[in-house]
């Protein structure tokens, strides 16, 4: 491993504007310093946006993605501006959930993952996708996501 292990990360440490659309944003990954050492990873993005396809209309959503890591970790700016970059992004609920999902798999391919996307109402009716890879490894601690059901989620 090299001494640097950040000396390819081309996001961290300046401005970045957020990309146009997911397909554009680049995510990033740094070698897991603690390879050999199961834990827990856990990104919350509670002020999660896209806007549905068909409307047009702002969409609201927490994210919890939680993922035991392999050998690279999701750099988070990087993650920040790959999640920013659906903000004028046209798609359902389970297709941005699931999209999050499969590029950081592709991208850092984690021991596990799971994600939780707990979506605030459209039309009246909150709509919350799960996804995770398998069985929650042995050995590590996984806590509850800790989002309430929807009463005003909050």
């Amino acid at each position: 491993m090299s001494d640097n292990i950040y000396e390819n990360l081309t996001q961290l440490g300046g401005s970045s504007s957020l990309p146009e659309n997911p397909e554009a944003a680049e995510l990033e990954r740094v070698p897991n310093p603690k390879t050999g050492m199961d834990y827990l990873v856990r990104f919350t993005a509670p002020e999660f946006t896209s806007i549905c396809p068909i409307t047009g209309a702002p969409d609201f959503a927490h994210l919890m993605i939680d993922y035991v890591p392999n050998k690279w970790l999701v750099e988070s700016k990087s993650l920040k501006l790959f999640l920013g970059s659906f903000r004028n992004h046209g798609a359902f609920h389970e297709d941005c959930t699931l999209e999050i999902a499969k590029r950081l798999i592709e991208l850092s391919e984690p021991i596990w993952l799971r994600i939780g996307g707990y979506w605030y109402p459209r039309g009246g009716i909150p709509i919350d996708i799960f996804y995770q890879t398998g069985e929650q490894p042995k050995g590590v601690w996984i806590p509850d996501q800790g989002v309430p059901p929807y009463r005003g989620r909050g």
